[in-house]
């Protein structure tokens, strides 16, 4: 068996293209550290932690199917109009959040809350702020800190 750390990334791709330069940032800062990771993709961002507690709860049910070591979330919000967009930048922080906190979750967080789709570029592109990298960075980090207090792997 692979005992290399295995990773879910969960994308939301209500901005498709978005997602997509998220995912590649994402994808070769797991690539180049030598994990393996699998790809889920949902509908928004609100979406991601439902998904998270599925991949957490599915490891009760599962005893032969393989874990994840730890989870990067990738999407973006931009502000429209409405309220809506607080709603959803809101609880989907703070239902990651909670998960990572009540599951003990090595958690990298790459969903980008911007005012405009020119933020959202610059934040998401590769070549400029790379966002997803960082999400798959911090996640990578994250269970290096849970090696420390002897968390991982178990």
């Amino acid at each position: 068996m692979d005992d290399r750390p295995h990773i879910l990334v969960v994308e939301a791709r209500f901005y498709s293209d978005i997602a997509d330069a998220l995912y590649a940032g994402a994808s070769a800062a797991l690539d180049a550290a030598g994990v393996t990771h699998e790809r889920v993709e949902v509908p928004g961002a609100f979406e991601i932690p439902a998904v998270i507690q599925m991949a957490v709860k599915s490891m009760d049910f599962f005893a032969g199917r393989r874990r994840f070591d730890g989870y990067v979330t990738l999407g973006c919000v931009i502000r429209g109009e409405t309220t809506h967009y607080d709603y959803v930048c809101t609880e989907s922080a703070r239902a990651l959040q909670d998960l990572a906190c009540r599951h003990t979750l090595a958690l990298g967080y790459g969903i980008l809350t911007c005012e405009t789709m020119e933020q959202a570029w610059v934040r998401a592109d590769v070549g400029q702020k790379n966002k997803g990298g960082d999400a798959a960075a911090a996640c990578l980090a994250m269970l290096d800190v849970k090696r420390h207090f002897h968390l991982y792997p178990r």
